[in-house]
C-alpha cells in the first residue's frame, strides 16, 4: 500500500496557460524514471486552475520526488508561468486501491 502523498495547486499567470499545461504533460517521462513514485497524475481543473496529484511509497520516496527532475525544473518556470508559488500538501495515504 502507499504510505504517502503529495498534492500541488498551480495558478497560471493570465496567457500562461497553454505552457503550465504542455510543462505537465512534459514532465511524464521525468516522473516515469522515478521508481519511488507510484501514481502520477497532472490536472487541468478550471482554465487557469492545475494540479499534481502522486502517490508514493514512503516519506524517502516523497522527499527523493520533492527533490527530483520535476519539482526542479517546476520551481525554475514558476515565477515565469504561475501566478503564485506552488501550493504543496504533504498528505497522509489511509487506505488505496490500485492495480495489482
Amino acid at each position: 500500500m502507499t504510505k504517502t502523498a503529495l498534492y500541488v495547486q498551480l495558478e497560471a499567470k493570465p496567457g500562461k496557460e497553454a505552457e503550465v499545461e504542455a510543462f505537465l504533460k512534459g514532465a511524464l517521462p521525468l516522473v516515469e524514471a522515478e521508481p519511488g513514485t507510484i501514481t502520477w497524475f497532472a490536472m487541468k481543473m478550471g482554465p487557469t486552475s492545475f494540479g499534481i496529484f502522486d502517490t508514493l511509497n514512503n516519506e524517502g520516496d516523497r522527499e527523493a520526488h520533492l527533490s527530483g527532475a520535476v519539482a526542479k525544473a517546476l520551481m525554475a518556470k514558476a515565477s515565469e508561468l504561475l501566478a503564485d508559488p506552488p501550493d504543496i500538501y504533504k498528505i497522509e495515504i489511509l487506505a488505496d486501491k490500485l492495480p495489482r
